[in-house]
Formats: C-alpha cells, sequence, structure tokens
C-alpha cells in the first residue's frame, strides 16, 4: 500500500474527550490514499453516492438500512413513495441506471472499471419499518451489475429494526427503531462490515484506547461551509497518532444520529473505534446539520434527495463534494 504522511490541525475537544491538553493540538498521520466508507439510513444512501462519486479512492463501502443509489431520483415526492416505508415501494431502477450512466459519461461519476474490484456489504433488517427490506435487495441488484458479485456480502435474514446492530448488551432492544439508533442485537455489525471491506481484521479492543477529537469541518472544506456543521469528529487510534501507518474509514450517521441529536452515542458506540485501535484505522465521522429553511433537514439527513441541489448524488454536489475535501484534507494537509 502506498502511505502519504501530513500533519493535521484538530481543535480542542469537550472535556470528555481526551486531547494532550485544552487548545490546539497536532497529530501525525501516515494514511493510506485509498479509503473505505459506510453509512446507516441516510448515511447508507450517503455512503453509495459517495463510492460512486469518488471510486477511485473508495475500494469499499457498507449500507446498513438503506436502498438503492439515486433512489429518490431528485425528488422527495419519489423518496417518500418509493425509497421509504411503503409496501408498494418500487423505484425506478431502469431510469436510474440511465441517469447514473449518463453521469459517469460526464465524467459527473467515477467509471464502473473503478469500482469493479471494490468490496460491497450490505445489511437490511426484516424488521425494519423504516426502510422496507426490499429496498436493499434492489441495492444488492444494482452493484452485481457494478461489481464482481463475488466481492458483495448482502445479510438479509437478520430481525432487525432500523437500527445499527450491535453486540453489546448496554443498549436498546434491537426489534425497536429509537434513538440514538443502536441496539443490542447480538450481532457485530462493525466487525462483520470491515472484516469484508479490509479483510482478516484483528479482534477488536474490548475499551478503546485512542483519542476522538473535533475538527473544524468549515476550516479543512469550503463546500462544507453550507452544507455541514461546523464540527465534526475523528478517532485516531494511538499508533496511528505516533505515525505508524493507518486506514482511513468514514462512517456516515443517520437522520437524527448526528452529534446535536445524540451526543456522541454514535462516534463511540458502534463498535468501529474499537476495530480501530486494534487495526490501525482512523474513523471520520462527518457531521451534517439541521435546517428548517433553505435547506428544509430538519432531522439532519443526509442529502439522498436533492435537499442541496440537482447535482446532490454526483461530483458536484455541495456535500458530497464537502465530504471529499475532508477526506483530501485528512490525507494530503489542512487547507491554510
Amino acid at each position: 500500500m502506498r502511505f502519504v504522511t501530513l500533519t493535521v490541525l484538530l481543535l480542542s475537544a469537550p472535556s470528555s474527550f481526551t486531547l494532550a491538553n485544552n487548545n490546539s493540538a497536532i497529530s501525525t498521520l501516515n494514511l493510506d490514499e485509498t479509503i473505505t466508507v459506510s453509512g446507516l439510513s441516510s448515511g447508507a444512501y450517503m455512503a453509495g453516492q459517495y463510492h460512486q462519486a469518488f471510486a477511485s479512492q473508495v475500494k469499499g463501502v457498507a449500507m446498513l438500512a438503506g436502498g438503492p443509489v439515486y433512489c429518490a431520483q431528485n425528488s422527495l415526492g419519489l423518496a417518500l413513495e418509493h425509497c421509504f416505508n411503503k409496501d408498494t415501494s418500487a423505484p425506478d431502477l431502469a431510469a436510474i441506471e440511465q441517469y447514473l450512466t449518463a453521469a459517469r459519461e460526464t465524467d459527473k461519476l467515477a467509471p464502473l472499471s473503478a469500482q469493479a474490484d471494490d468490496k460491497v456489504w450490505i445489511l437490511n433488517g426484516t424488521e425494519d419499518k423504516t426502510v422496507q427490506p426490499k429496498l436493499g435487495a434492489l441495492l444488492y441488484l444494482q452493484y452485481q451489475r457494478w461489481v464482481k458479485p463475488e466481492n458483495i456480502v448482502f445479510v438479509d435474514d437478520k430481525a432487525f429494526a432500523h437500527t445499527f446492530p450491535t453486540d453489546r448488551n448496554d443498549l436498546g432492544n434491537c426489534s425497536q427503531s429509537e434513538s440514538p439508533y443502536l441496539a443490542s442485537c447480538n450481532y457485530d455489525a462493525a466487525g462483520a462490515l470491515l472484516n469484508h471491506l479490509i479483510g482478516d481484521i484483528k479482534p477488536k479492543a474490548a475499551t478503546t484506547a485512542g483519542e476522538l477529537v473535533e475538527i473544524n469541518q468549515h476550516q479543512l472544506s469550503t463546500a462544507a461551509t453550507t452544507t455541514l456543521a461546523k464540527t465534526g469528529y475523528l478517532y485516531i487510534p494511538q499508533r496511528c497518532a505516533a505515525g505508524e501507518p493507518c486506514q482511513l474509514h468514514v462512517s456516515f450517521h443517520g437522520c437524527k444520529q448526528n452529534a446535536d441529536n445524540v451526543g456522541d452515542a454514535y462516534t463511540t458506540g458502534t463498535g468501529l473505534n474499537n476495530y480501530a485501535d486494534t487495526n490501525n484505522i482512523v474513523i471520520l465521522y462527518p457531521q451534517t446539520q439541521a435546517s428548517n429553511i433553505n435547506p428544509f433537514n430538519p432531522n439532519a439527513c443526509w442529502d439522498w434527495w436533492g435537499y442541496t441541489g440537482a447535482d446532490y448524488a454526483t461530483t458536484n454536489g455541495p456535500q458530497l463534494q464537502a465530504v471529499h475535501q475532508l477526506v483530501q484534507a485528512l490525507l494530503r494537509g489542512p487547507k491554510q
């Protein structure tokens, strides 16, 4: 693997987080130039969009409780009718593919050749009442056309509600979808997805020893100033902070699952950080922000239906641009 060495400026974190001091801190990272991404719910839709836009850099994607890429086709009406919880949901995959093909031909998405060898992991719980399980099957069908079928894992036989399933025993009931949308399911989704995307991962740490730090998304990304919250989060294992070669994984939260809604529940509770410690993985947790007008996004969802503009699902999409700039800042150094 090829690695690049950089210095990332990290802003002072809340006192509940571990930092060397309460002022600015400097962490030297040595990151692989290829990344993996994952997400839950609207974060799953976003992860799929990010993969399609930047497949040349993304080597694996995991999507939990989501549906087909570009399911909503830039229409809130279509999103409500065909991409949520209705039994009659039937997104037009032919029309979607036509749009995606045209976007690839005009360089608004990465070419299919860039993702042919990528790893894909999809999970949709059978008891999900928010996103119809059959939408996950359609996402699986999409990806069978885009990557090698043997590179795809589709988990569709678990009685999970609309939640991130964990093997913890101190969370809510797996049959219910309730804040913070993490549940005790006797299933380690974090380990399963990372093992498929990265391969041969080491067992997770019982307790985390790295640092969860705040980053200024608006400072690191010009596009983030209008589309993302000011503060995002980065989990840095001790060995990564010391300069050992590490990989970057981007984890997209779901609706109502950003830090303003659930605190650090998502950024600390999925199990991803525990695996990060033992496998030299830095985890980026980008954050959206809720808004009631311009745009209308009261639940702090990622944009998968077009509230930031018609190009939301392409490299011209404001949120995709913002997260991509954050990734590039972490790989190559922050904007000055």
